[in-house]
């Protein structure tokens, strides 16, 4: 049986992009290679686009070529650039391993849309939606579920900082991974938040700091047919969750662990899985996503964020949950190829 033609894009252009790599590693190691055929794609931090054996240390200088996905559905694969000619790639699916702007924001996906190329993952629309923290909290609680409390600041705004009751987090609208997030303790510390926050977004929240243990959900699946892992709990000692941003997470966290499964009631559990999927359907996600939430000592929950292309490295919670309710991350990749595979066609 012929091998299935596997687009993997890793790397970008965005503040995630050595998080990416990462992942990718990750994946190479679990990939099945007698079912898949891989053809690494890997984006450089300038935007170059590269054909390359893998994501390994080197892969932008060892036998890379430029190559492209091509947006015009009669190519349906790649563009590679050989001797000053092009020769085209067929691809049946693409795996995006990529992480916040101009990954899991929806451009990415749009891309493979024009494309007609299979992708794993949210659409575009929901891909965009849940890139944006304001816009994730308003579908999410218009649905019935808690969220934090919060304020947009545009480039014009001007705040009232003795008008909040503080803590609060200050973060960017549109990133991930903890990058631009400060938490604020006092009115003499927000503009120098925002500013922070404005590094890597124009569009800055203000949201309310919920006392809670933060607890998270991994969720795989199309529709009603979904698959949950076990759920974890981020244990801090200081500060707030900010792995990805660390010298060597590959060894431990400066100020964080994590206990999968979480220690935590049953019940709390439950809802925890229940109330994750509501979330995700509520913003028509499909394929993978990831679903942060807070719980509260009175046993409520409320929504911290959603992660649509969560981290797959080796210290990333997405893989580790599902591997703890007995999914490694090579049966994850299983799933998800089938998923978009049956979604294209469903689509048609």
């Amino acid at each position: 049986m012929a091998r299935l033609k596997v687009g993997i894009l890793f790397g970008g252009v965005g503040e995630e992009h050595p998080v990416s790599v990462k992942s990718a590693r990750e994946v190479a190691k679990s990939l099945d290679t007698e079912k898949y055929e891989p053809f690494w794609i890997g984006i450089t931090q300038d935007g170059a686009w590269k054909l390359c054996e893998g994501p390994d240390t080197d892969w932008e200088n060892t036998g890379s070529r430029p190559a492209v996905v091509s947006p015009d559905r009669s190519v349906h694969g790649l563009l590679v650039l050989e001797d000053g000619k092009y020769e085209t790639i067929a691809l049946d699916v693409v795996l995006p391993v990529l992480h916040g702007n101009f990954g899991e924001d929806g451009t990415m996906q749009g891309l493979f849309e024009l494309a007609g190329i299979p992708y794993v993952g949210c659409d575009v629309q929901s891909s965009a939606v849940c890139m944006d923290k304001s816009l994730t909290y308003t579908v999410v609680s218009s649905a019935g579920i808690a969220t934090p409390k919060f304020w947009i600041v545009t480039p014009n705004d001007k705040i009232d900082a003795d008008q909040l009751t503080y803590p609060v987090f200050v973060k960017p609208a549109r990133s991930g991974s903890s990058f631009g997030v400060t938490k604020v303790s006092g009115a003499d510390e927000l503009a120098s938040a925002v500013e922070t926050a404005r590094q890597y977004d124009t569009k800055v929240l203000i949201e309310e700091a919920v006392v809670g243990s933060e607890i998270g959900c991994s969720v795989l699946g199309n529709g009603l047919d979904l698959t949950v892992g076990e759920v974890d709990r981020v244990a801090l000692t200081h500060g707030f969750f900010r792995i990805h941003q660390e010298q060597s997470p590959e060894t431990g966290s400066e100020n964080s662990a994590f206990i999968c499964p979480a220690d935590i009631p049953a019940e709390s559990r439950s809802l925890v899985q229940e109330t994750a999927k509501a979330i995700y359907h509520a913003l028509g996600c499909q394929g993978l996503a990831r679903v942060d939430l807070f719980l509260k000592e009175d046993g409520t929950v409320t929504l911290n964020e959603v992660n649509t292309l969560p981290g797959l490295t080796s210290y990333s919670r997405y893989p580790r949950m599902m591997a703890a309710a007995g999914m490694p991350l090579g049966e994850v990749i299983d799933r998800l190829v089938s998923l978009a595979l049956a979604g294209k066609a469903d689509a048609r």
